[in-house]
């Protein structure tokens, strides 16, 4: 994973790399990624110098911390946590420390919250917001991660983001609202290969239909899917054409946990991708011509952007390692 204020990923260094050996001047290879010249020649001198490894993150951590607490002093701190089952500032005053010295200790530690604990017996009785258990199939089509979206319409002429207050006024009376889309997604658990559609609405029949032409796209693909994982909507638990589209396709059904969207992870991330690259990427000025942009950005996530859960490559490549993403 690359750092977080980092302006490149691995695809990216590699791109810096290949086009200059094909003849691109750095100034011109900077320019086009939107970094400095520095950082160019940054990663050229780490390639020569280390080949594809060099073009990896380094760690930030410093090679020596001569001010770190003492081994024995943190121990002090992770006793008393376990003995007091207090938070950073009590135990601070109780041990001459400083708030915030203590508080990185328990962090470094990993520590539990202490409302995650049972405050009698200090055991865990709250499991966190986030699991640390992290699961990947490792074959495409064992099973595909569905969600919907549902996203306000692009009123004509544009919306706030183009027309200001002026966008929310023109439409507050109208009788006629202007309503939602809903983007169906279907993701590939092993190669985050996406296929989605803008759609009225989320019934079941809408829904069937849709899983239908996903499944259909990912066999053009070479993948046959082999699972389903959803929330636990109505329509995918009781729905009769979901079910008889599952059936048909022989899949298996599988839900999220109750309240535990991050579950269907995969997919929720990726709708945070769909919001921030495609739909919020521009101020549009028709709800059609964003509909219709869908395709090409998907065409670029699955065949050209990298992807930081696969080492900065596209998801084409998880299917076929061997093919080059296109554009490079």
């Amino acid at each position: 994973m690359a750092h977080a204020n980092a302006r490149t990923n691995l695809f990216g260094r590699r791109l810096i790399v290949e086009r200059v050996a094909a003849g691109w001047p750095p100034a011109q290879v900077a320019e086009q990624l939107g970094i400095s010249r520095a950082t160019v020649h940054k990663w050229l001198r780490r390639y020569r110098q280390a080949g594809d490894a060099g073009l990896v993150d380094r760690s930030s951590r410093p090679r020596r911390s001569p001010n770190r607490l003492p081994a024995r002093t943190e121990q002090s701190v992770l006793a008393a946590r376990r003995h007091r089952r207090r938070g950073a500032v009590v135990l601070a005053a109780e041990l001459g420390l400083n708030p915030s010295t203590v508080g990185r200790v328990l962090s470094r530690h990993q520590v539990p919250h202490l409302a995650t604990l049972d405050p009698i017996t200090g055991q865990p009785v709250r499991s966190p917001r986030h699991s640390q258990i992290r699961y990947e199939y490792d074959r495409p089509g064992a099973m595909i991660h569905v969600d919907v979206k549902k996203l306000a319409r692009v009123p004509a002429g544009g919306g706030w983001r183009l027309r200001g207050a002026e966008a929310t006024v023109a439409h507050k009376h109208k009788k006629t609202l202007i309503g939602y889309d809903y983007v169906h997604t279907a993701i590939d658990d092993h190669t985050r290969l996406a296929y989605s559609e803008v759609l009225p609405d989320e019934r079941d029949p809408t829904c069937a239909v849709f899983l239908h032409r996903a499944l259909t796209w990912f066999t053009t693909h070479g993948i046959t899917v082999e699972r389903v994982l959803t929330d636990n909507a109505m329509v995918y638990r009781r729905g009769h054409g979901w079910a008889a589209t599952c059936t048909t396709w022989h899949l298996k059904r599988r839900y999220t946990r109750p309240r535990c969207p991050w579950t269907n992870g995969k997919a929720e991330r990726f709708n945070r991708t769909l919001l921030t690259e495609w739909a919020y990427a521009q101020p549009w000025t028709s709800n059609t011509d964003r509909n219709q942009a869908l395709d090409n950005f998907l065409d670029h996530y699955n065949n050209r952007r990298g992807h930081s859960a696969l080492a900065g490559k596209p998801p084409i490549t998880r299917l076929n390692p061997r093919q080059q993403p296109r554009g490079s």
